[in-house]
C-alpha cells in the first residue's frame, strides 16, 4: 500500500525538499524527488512517518531494498544510514572536492550502496556547491 497523500506531504516537508541520504536539494533536480521506505515493506517495514524519508531517485534506485551492506574499510555487515533515527553529520562528511566520506560503518556503507561518489554525482555536487546550493538542510 502506498502512503497517503498527507503522509507523503509530511515527509516531504520534514525534509524541506532534501534528498535525505545524499542531500540534494529538489530545487536543482528535474526529477521529483521520491518517498523511500527506509526499511522496505519486504523486510518488515510500515508505511508509518518513521519508516520513510525523501530521496532523489538516483538514492532510491541504489538503496532499492537494501537495509544492511558491507563496510568497506572493516569488511563486516553494517546497518545502512537510517536518516529517522541517526544524524547525517555524525555518519558522513562534506570533502572539499565534493565527496562524501563515510565516517561510520552505517556511512561508509551507504556511500558505497548509493553510489554516492559516482563521478556524475560528484560533478553535480561540486557545482551545486560553487553556487552555494549544497548541502541542504532538512527542516527538522
Amino acid at each position: 500500500m502506498a502512503p497517503s497523500a498527507r503522509l507523503r506531504r509530511e515527509v516531504y516537508e520534514r525534509a524541506g525538499g532534501c534528498c535525505e541520504y545524499c542531500r540534494r536539494s529538489q530545487e536543482v533536480r528535474l526529477a521529483n524527488f521520491e518517498i523511500d521506505h527506509i526499511v522496505s515493506l519486504k523486510y518488515g517495514g510500515e508505511d508509518s512517518s518513521q519508516n520513510l524519508c525523501l530521496a532523489c531517485a538516483p538514492c532510491n534506485r541504489y538503496k532499492g531494498a537494501e537495509v544492511v551492506a558491507i563496510d568497506p574499510l572493516t569488511g563486516a555487515a553494517a546497518k545502512l544510514f537510517h536518516p529517522r533515527q541517526q544524524g547525517w553529520h555524525e555518519h558522513f562528511q562534506l570533502n572539499p572536492d565534493a565527496t562524501l566520506a563515510g565516517i561510520s560503518p552505517a556511512g561508509r556503507a551507504a556511500v558505497a550502496v548509493l553510489r554516492l561518489n559516482a563521478a556524475p554525482r560528484i560533478e553535480q555536487r561540486y557545482g551545486e556547491m560553487l553556487l552555494g546550493n549544497y548541502l541542504c538542510q532538512p527542516n527538522r
